[in-house]
């Protein structure tokens, strides 16, 4: 029997992290009655008086939020990090270890009504975002060892308010995530003398399996070892390091890159698309400011949950936990859904 990748399981690395994914595409087959999610519709007002992130409107901690017009950013009344905190004492027991966590946590509105989305923001405004992200980030990077600046989008991604922002979050450290990366494009790098995901943004361009959107700035992709059903990453074309590399066109491209790829996702199942997603670049701050930077290749990460309707997700549970990642869809059908889908029009507005 002649092994073919849409039918018969097998395994994919993930270089990026050292991780493999078992992939197991005739599941796709199986019937469905487990737990469904109601959609993600987003039916919110224009204005919510009692939205938090609203302009004008107070705040638990009594703060009252500016009346922006744009974008706005203010310190996480409730923050994961902060700054002023003592350090743990040293322990000599292999078993029980801490070590120092210090760092600053933002909240970042995106627009000043409650019912959009980036989706259904113009690029111009999705723009003003990017030109946000890039302001903050050059403000916290020469401080700190990684800022993180991530969206939930949706309640099934635990947000905790529909008003369209993302957070920032800077750390004293590097995170795990991060740290892996770092570690495996830097042994890519110096085996091979280019940047890892520079050769693969090569490899997708010349397989063309994969590929949901290009343009002479940005390739977006369902990586091959993805591990969420329509999982993608958004890679930088120009040999960008941090985001604070970009050019006013790389900025431009992006933003219309970032609404067709997220209308994309709306139009997929026809609702408000929930994802995480965040981006990844080269560490920052002190320790890093002049380390070399090479083996780095800007590029963002969007994991969604849904898997075959707006209804039903996946789970992260049982052998996944306590075995290994699992997919049932490939990443090249997952890929080609994506490709299908209008990306120009969002379907509330047809």
């Amino acid at each position: 029997m002649q092994f073919v990748a849409s039918e018969h399981q097998h395994r994919r690395l993930n270089p990026l992290n050292g991780q493999w994914v078992l992939v197991s595409p005739h599941r796709m087959q199986r019937p469905w009655s487990g737990q469904e999610e109601k959609p993600q519709l987003n039916v919110q007002p224009e204005f919510d008086p009692n939205n938090p992130l609203c302009p004008g409107v107070k705040r638990p901690n009594g703060i009252i939020t500016e009346r922006y017009e744009s974008t706005y950013v203010f310190d996480n009344d409730f923050p994961a990090l902060l700054e002023q905190v003592p350090s743990p004492p040293a322990s000599d027991d292999p078993l029980f270890q801490a070590a120092p966590a210090r760092g600053n946590c933002r909240v970042m509105c995106f627009h000043p009504k409650s019912n959009l989305t980036l989706p259904t923001m113009s690029a111009t405004e999705i723009g003003a975002v990017i030109d946000e992200w890039i302001k903050q980030f050059n403000e916290l990077s020469p401080k700190y060892a990684w800022v993180q600046i991530f969206e939930n989008k949706g309640s099934t991604m635990g947000c905790s308010n529909p008003h369209p922002h993302c957070q920032i979050w800077s750390c004293s450290f590097l995170p795990t995530e991060p740290q892996l990366k770092q570690e495996r494009l830097r042994a890519y790098y110096a085996t091979h003398d280019r940047p890892m995901l520079g050769d693969y943004v090569e490899r997708e361009l010349q397989r063309r399996e994969r590929i949901v959107i290009e343009n002479p700035d940005w390739l977006v992709v369902v990586p091959y070892w993805a591990t969420w059903p329509f999982e993608t990453m958004l890679i930088s074309r120009n040999n960008n390091k941090r985001i604070n590399d970009l050019t006013n066109g790389q900025r431009h491209n992006l933003a219309f890159t970032i609404k067709e790829l997220t209308t994309k996702y709306d139009n997929l199942f026809k609702c408000s698309f929930p994802y995480s997603m965040g981006w990844h670049g080269a560490p920052t701050g002190p320790e890093h400011a002049h380390a070399s930077s090479a083996h780095w290749t800007l590029h963002a990460i969007y994991y969604p949950p849904l898997l075959r309707s707006a209804t039903v997700r996946k789970f992260m549970v049982g052998f996944e936990l306590l075995a290994m990642a699992q997919r049932d869809l490939t990443a090249e059908q997952a890929a080609q859904r994506l490709r299908q889908v209008d990306g120009t029009q969002h379907y509330l507005s047809k």
